[in-house]
């Protein structure tokens, strides 16, 4: 999710943050109220910062979850998800995106549109 859709899908990041915690997912970094927020990273020559949604272990393993939910800047999403697959596959960890019912269609398209085939969903 980006930065302009944060408040507008907070209700969602919760609700997400809920269902990680409930498949015994801990250390949960949040950019959420109430949570440690997960490092940021900084796109040189720009003002664009780009921070995880959520990052948390499992079984000593990190993962990182990005939401998935219609955005009025698909692009900036894009450049997010493809950022964020690189660091993962970089750091041997484990990128998922979490998306809900009314944005399945939009998910695929973009995953489609970037050829980020393999990337797992969660669905909530």
């Amino acid at each position: 999710m980006i930065p302009q859709d944060k408040i507008k899908y907070a209700k969602a990041l919760r609700s997400s943050i809920a269902y990680l915690e409930n498949l015994g997912y801990s250390n949960i970094k949040a950019d959420f109220k109430g949570y440690e927020t997960p490092k940021s990273y900084h796109k040189k020559g720009t003002d664009i910062d780009v921070t995880p949604d959520i990052v948390a272990e499992k079984e000593g393993r990190k993962h990182i979850f990005d939401l998935s939910l219609k955005s009025e800047r698909p692009r900036l999403l894009k450049s997010k998800w493809l950022f964020l697959n690189s660091l993962s596959q970089l750091k041997s960890y484990r990128f998922r995106l979490i998306t809900m019912r009314g944005h399945y269609k939009f998910t695929n398209e973009t995953i489609d549109a970037i050829h980020l085939d393999s990337i797992k969903l969660l669905k909530i």
